[in-house]
């Protein structure tokens, strides 16, 4: 039997242009820095809900670890190594459901939910990254052995130095995330309504819909895609607030990210942002759905330069302290080693297993 020591992982991960590509890229990136072989397998988006039109990829002979996303197919989980399944978000609540098209209802309840029941099943380890989701999936189906690992931002990237240590006029929003109902931005156009001309919006342009700003008020500024770390560094550093009235977040990167970078977070009081954001201390936590809530927080910050301030420090510092990418990738090494130690002796007792049952016959 040979002992494996090191994890070396392999990533099989469908591209699907989410913040889960995002994760995926940090986190293999933060492996190789510390010496760990990593590499990923990118998959086209169809191999996620069409599967079988997509070849299954070989495991390289070097891994020892496969780290794979919830939504992963069955046909792509390797047989041959063990997995670490991460689950970024749930979307299984029925309080989301006024929130998706009819199509989406029943792709996420026949199609996805089955992905994931598979993948948690065979996982060795599953982990979700924030005690929301965690705690969404273990209601769903009925498992207790999720654990809890944040996912961490590059705190030398997205850094507080920005131009000005004060804010500007007219007060600069941000908005970063999908133009849809599951991320709030029908709700921004209300709210910068009540906020008035003393404020502006920028958000960021994904996919097809580039065309979007010129349906929208001129307090809004696309800043359009943004393509890399260091562009989206400066687009929250350019502005004085991130306002996320997001009703889904398994783990908000831009709430995290934002507050890197020195701005207060104006977000939604649910789902996983009060693990992110301190009430009145960080940002501000509002009601759902509460427009006049949202505009409240907005001006209170504008308002009081004080105030800014101390929550862009605060906000700074808690990322420095708590979500920095080494503590992230601290603890997925303590995952990787506990699966292949878990693995090792598994390995040993099936072998003494097989050594205690082959029966020997006396000489005569």
């Amino acid at each position: 039997m040979t002992e494996i020591t090191e994890p070396a992982v392999w990533f099989p991960t469908i591209r699907a242009g989410t913040g889960a590509d995002v994760y995926t890229e940090t986190l293999v990136k933060g492996l190789q820095q510390r010496g760990i072989h990593a590499e990923i397998t990118w998959l086209p988006h169809r191999a996620e809900y069409a599967p079988w039109t997509v070849a299954i990829p070989k495991p390289p002979e070097w891994a020892t670890i496969a780290h794979v996303n919830s939504w992963l197919p069955q046909r792509f989980l390797p047989k041959a190594l063990p997995c670490v399944a991460c689950i970024h978000s749930c979307v299984h609540m029925p309080s989301l459901n006024p929130y998706k098209s009819y199509s989406k209802r029943l792709y996420h309840r026949l199609w996805v939910k089955s992905l994931e029941r598979n993948t948690i099943l065979r996982a060795a380890r599953v982990i979700a990254v924030s005690e929301f989701v965690a705690l969404q999936m273990s209601k769903v189906f009925g498992c207790r052995n999720i654990g809890v690992i944040h996912n961490g931002v590059d705190t030398r990237v997205f850094n507080s130095r920005r131009k000005t240590q004060t804010s500007h006029t007219p007060f600069r929003l941000l908005f970063v995330g999908k133009q849809s109902r599951l991320k709030g931005f029908d709700l921004l156009i209300p709210t910068m309504d009540s906020l008035g001309k003393n404020f502006e919006l920028g958000f960021t342009l994904e996919g097809s819909r580039t065309n979007l700003a010129r349906d929208l008020p001129s307090s809004f500024r696309p800043i359009g895609h943004v393509t890399t770390p260091e562009m989206m560094a400066q687009a929250y550093q350019n502005a004085d607030a991130l306002i996320f009235p997001t009703r889904l977040e398994g783990f908000s990167l831009a709430a995290l990210e934002a507050q890197a970078c020195g701005l207060p977070v104006v977000a939604t009081r649910g789902t996983s942002l009060p693990e992110l954001v301190q009430n009145g201390k960080t940002g501000f936590l509002c009601p759902q759905d509460d427009v006049a809530a949202f505009a409240k927080a907005t001006r209170r910050l504008a308002a009081d330069p004080h105030l800014w301030q101390q929550m862009s420090k605060a906000a700074r510092a808690r990322a420095v302290s708590l979500f920095d990418i080494e503590r992230m990738i601290d603890y997925y090494i303590e995952v990787y080693d506990s699966v292949i130690l878990n693995r090792q002796a598994n390995m040993r007792m099936d072998k003494l297993r097989h050594i205690s049952s082959i029966s020997y016959t006396a000489p005569m």
